[in-house]
């Protein structure tokens, strides 16, 4: 699940999909229902976690995890970054925390979630 009004996290999806060649990613915007269902599901608080979430077999993961563990499933060289998951969490959480606090000041913001082309529309939930 991502912010769907965010740039930067528009962006992340788009990245996501190009480089998700196993097709094993399904996207949806935390403000819609769909994200707010799944986010009640898991007991995320939105208050504190409103960016990124990633639910791999049962078990949701924020923040940097969420983004680390990301990094493992997609294609190239992008699975080295998983390494990064050896570092304290509150060390990852404190640079994540920073950029997800700075997003739309340094990336931007939509007015509305994005809408998906016809060719991604499977890949959201």
């Amino acid at each position: 699940m991502f912010d769907g009004v965010c740039n930067l996290c528009n962006e992340a999806v788009q990245f996501m999909i190009k480089h998700d060649h196993d097709d094993r990613f399904r996207f949806a915007a935390l403000q819609e229902e769909i994200g707010l269902a799944l986010t009640r599901k898991y007991n995320i608080d939105t208050s504190r976690v409103d960016s990124i979430v990633l639910i791999d077999n049962g078990k949701a993961y924020v923040k940097s995890t969420a983004a680390l563990h990301i990094a493992l499933y997609l294609k190239g060289i992008w699975p080295i970054c998983h390494a990064a998951i050896i570092l304290p969490r509150f060390v990852r959480d404190f640079v994540y925390d920073i950029i997800a606090r700075y997003r739309y000041k340094w990336f931007g913001k939509k007015e509305s979630c994005m809408i998906p082309t016809p060719e991604i529309k499977k890949k959201f939930l």
